[in-house]
């Protein structure tokens, strides 16, 4: 038997690993650029320092970092609901965002919070990407069509643009985009993929320049500037930086949140775990460095990272070599691209954010959790019909809604003895379960805390009244509770009390240390006697049921 052919140095791999990367990156890098609103070569600007900091500081070595679809749809909107940014500005203050947003992350990465990136649940994560994907996708139609249509970053006003600008579609141009966006979904569907977009980007330069398309009313990216370009803080005033906060939390969230979920879910293949907050400081000393070549917010893109892992790279230094690349695009390849039309650019996006519309996630909430796809539901069309910023607000509220009405609501159970056995279930569940006449006993599956105080005494006094023999013992199963708040202890004292008064016995089973610690410093412990705790239900029921009458 042949031996197998031994592998390839890393130095190697990450040369290949680069330079495949970066066949992906400059078309798209290009492309995003005019998602964000700004010339095609501020994309390549955010592609050369932003990859040396990541690949330097990171240890994800399969994140293809540079811009994205989501991040870049955030700031067009961050920057169009603004007054002030014109559209000579708009670079300057695309670079400013980049500035804000790479402080934010190094600043949640010294405070080691990236935790708060978890509010940003996946329901709202998988309802706010595929509305941003149709967004993004119906934002390059004007470019693919040739239509006077004006930027909008909701579905209504976007649909009203078109009408606006009565559908008025450029033969040649549509001719073109259309030309290219089959293009490129055949050579992906014959698994050439990671090479397509540079391929339709050479071909369809090469024909735009023969045929003089400019000529016949074709946009074109046009000349791009040679060499790195120049910084001015001129214009730029506190006041605006203000007004641009909010978008760039958001975009520093987002952008992060992509970033981390790449790098996990490769980590999960390897079994390997992430530094989080290490992840956090490199993306945002990539994003101050984006800011500092002109460049604007960067993140991360799923496609782009799919093909960089397949590449097999030996460590994040790969994303040294597609700087290099891209470096030598702008330097020396920059006029080769000046007569590519700007309807093969908007081609390249709508196909690379096709891939973002998550079908699979609603049909399992749908069969798993039918709140949670409501959620989904709810960021989708926000989302869609208000914008994209309004929309993930939207939906990290109807989150952090939910979640309140599930906590302030939990799940009670009243407790059964199941026959021959000392196991307790849910009557609800097993109607087989036993129960003593006169004896409740009751499971809470939640904290105890403020918001749900009302509604457990409320619970307590609504199963007493139902009871068809009067109450004589009550036995709390605190299995399901982690933690009480000094509120839970007011209200669990008043209860006892209240319980105490009227001569009906109350019991604690399965109770956790943590919680016993807060009981016995409130004074609980006492009031409700050292000997009522028990290890499990079923040696509270007993001790209750055996209790003489003078003890209960």
């Amino acid at each position: 038997m042949n031996a197998d052919p031994p592998p390839h140095p890393p130095w190697r791999r990450n040369l290949l690993a680069g330079t495949i990367t970066a066949v992906v990156l400059v078309p798209q890098a290009m492309a995003y650029a005019t998602v964000v609103g700004v010339p095609p070569i501020h994309g390549l600007y955010a592609s050369v320092l932003p990859l040396v900091a990541y690949a330097l500081l990171a240890r994800s070595r399969e994140v293809a970092l540079g811009p994205g679809a989501l991040d870049t749809l955030l700031v067009s909107a961050g920057l169009g609901a603004v007054g002030f940014v014109t559209e000579a500005s708009w670079p300057m203050w695309a670079a400013v965002m980049a500035l804000m947003v790479g402080a934010i992350q190094l600043t949640l990465a010294v405070a080691r919070a990236g935790f708060l990136v978890n509010f940003l649940s996946q329901p709202v994560i998988s309802g706010f990407t595929s509305a941003a994907a149709l967004v993004i996708a119906g934002s390059q139609v004007p470019n693919l069509l040739g239509m006077p249509a004006r930027s909008a970053h909701d579905a209504v006003a976007m649909v009203r643009s078109w009408l606006d600008a009565g559908m008025a579609v450029h033969g040649l141009t549509a001719v073109v985009g259309a030309t290219c966006l089959l293009a490129l979904v055949g050579l992906k569907r014959v698994g050439r993929s990671s090479w397509a977009p540079l391929l339709v980007v050479g071909l369809a330069a090469a024909v735009s320049w023969l045929g003089a398309l400019a000529d016949h009313g074709v946009a074109v990216v046009g000349a791009l500037p040679r060499g790195l370009p120049e910084w001015s803080w001129q214009g730029i005033g506190w006041a605006g930086v203000w007004a641009l906060v909010p978008s760039a939390l958001t975009v520093a969230l987002v952008g992060y949140l992509t970033v981390i979920s790449i790098a996990r879910t490769f980590a999960a293949r390897r079994g390997e775990l992430v530094d989080a907050n290490r992840e956090l400081a490199a993306l945002g000393a990539a994003n101050v460095l984006s800011a500092a070549s002109m460049g604007f917010p960067v993140s991360a893109s799923f496609s782009r990272s799919a093909v960089h892992a397949g590449a097999q790279p030996a460590s994040t230094h790969a994303l040294l070599v597609t700087a290099a690349w891209v470096v030598l695009t702008v330097v020396v390849l920059g006029p080769l691209l000046a007569p590519l039309p700007r309807a093969t650019l908007a081609a390249v996006i709508i196909v690379a954010v096709w891939g973002l519309i998550d079908t699979a996630t609603p049909r399992r909430l749908w069969r798993v959790k039918r709140a949670d796809f409501w959620l989904l539901v709810v960021t989708f069309a926000a989302t869609l019909g208000v914008g994209v910023e309004s929309g993930i607000l939207i939906g990290v509220a109807a989150s952090l809604a939910l979640l309140l009405y599930r906590t302030t609501t939990p799940h009670v159970a009243v407790l059964g003895q199941l026959p021959g056995r000392t196991d307790y279930r849910n009557v609800l569940n097993y109607p087989e379960a036993i129960t003593v006449p006169g004896v409740l006993v009751v499971r809470m599956d939640a904290q105890f805390y403020f918001g749900n105080v009302a509604f457990l005494r409320g619970l307590l006094m609504d199963l007493e009244t139902r009871s068809a023999t009067p109450l004589r013992g009550v036995i709390l199963d605190a299995s399901g509770l982690n933690q009480l708040d000094s509120s839970a202890c007011d209200a669990l004292e008043q209860v006892v009390a209240d319980y105490h008064r009227r001569g009906i016995h109350f019991a604690m089973a399965q109770v956790k240390v943590p919680v016993k610690r807060v009981l016995d410093a409130a004074g609980l412990t006492a009031m409700i006697g050292a000997d009522r705790f028990y290890l499990n239900v079923h040696d509270a029921v007993v001790a209750m049921v055996d209790r003489p009458e003078s003890q209960r």
